[in-house]
């Protein structure tokens, strides 16, 4: 089965957000939807994500699923703001309880906040299957980015979150709290094994090495043998010392902070307080 996929790239955060649609029925699911957020003015509204709801609405579908691959750091998801508009269900990996536990700590959150994955309607777990039309999604529990990081297949389609970059970029990076550069490894090494013509669908994209276009689809094949970081015959020991070495260079993403306290939240802001104004949290001296 060939779904189609229709993509949606929100250049501010070099993100792609996807609508998956069945082949056979007007039902469809929202992958990684992006709230737009101006963290010098604490702003947030909803342009990107209203051009993926101006092109559902032309094509008359039924918003199923909004589905998260995981908790972004890089940019606030839109998948509460897309519930409140479609009706469709929240949902992601069941280990970001995990992620929520984490933070929940590093953030000092209140009783208010449970880190039990109530904040989305489902969680999942390795060989899920989530029916969307006459269609069903395959979830793959491939963690090493985050501890709770799933690929969505559907068909011969696949949405990996940031665990792969176009081949000319390589991977994602493995240092973020429960992190881990052999776990990823060999999640990528699962993805590996779909069949080579299995479409894959990138979270971001960077236009590495002056290429002039951003591009965010990609196949197993190509990744297997092009993929700067991972191709076939890079070892698992290879690939461990060159992650570990370079993200030990790297700095934390610039919304990281307020995007981890809005996403394991399912896009939902902190409650609101007293004086009718919700609240991020900026952690001085700790990270």
């Amino acid at each position: 089965m060939k779904p189609e996929v229709k993509a949606f790239f929100d250049e501010g955060t070099n993100t792609a957000t996807y609508v998956l649609m069945d082949p056979s029925s007007n039902s469809c699911a929202v992958i990684d939807p992006v709230l737009d957020f101006d963290p010098a003015s604490g702003r947030t509204s909803t342009v990107s994500v209203d051009q993926v709801l101006d092109f559902i609405g032309s094509k008359d579908l039924e918003v199923v699923w909004i589905l998260e691959t995981h908790a972004h750091a890089d940019h606030l998801s839109a998948a509460s703001y897309l519930k409140s508009k479609t009706g469709g269900r929240t949902g992601t990996g069941k280990f970001i309880t995990g992620v929520q536990s984490t933070f929940k700590r590093i953030f000092n959150l209140g009783d208010e906040f449970v880190p039990n994955g109530q904040q989305f309607d489902s969680l999942f777990d390795e060989g899920d299957l989530l029916e969307l039309g006459a269609m069903e999604i395959r979830v793959m529990h491939t963690p090493g980015h985050t501890p709770a990081c799933i690929t969505f297949v559907a068909g011969d389609a696949a949405f990996v979150g940031d665990t792969l970059f176009m081949p000319d970029y390589g991977t994602a990076r493995a240092d973020f709290p429960g992190g881990d550069a052999k776990t990823l490894y060999q999640s990528i090494q699962r993805i590996f094994g779909l069949p080579a013509g299995t479409r894959l669908f990138l979270c971001h994209d960077y236009k590495p090495s002056g290429r002039n276009e951003y591009q965010w689809e990609t196949t197993v094949e190509a990744q297997r043998a092009f993929n700067i970081h991972v191709h076939d015959a890079v070892t698992e020991q290879d690939f461990v010392a060159f992650r570990e070495k370079r993200d030990a260079t790297l700095g934390m993403p610039k919304l990281m902070l307020p995007s981890i306290q809005v996403n394991i939240r399912a896009g939902e802001m902190p409650p609101v307080e007293a004086n009718g104004v919700a609240y991020l949290k900026l952690p001085v001296d700790a990270l």
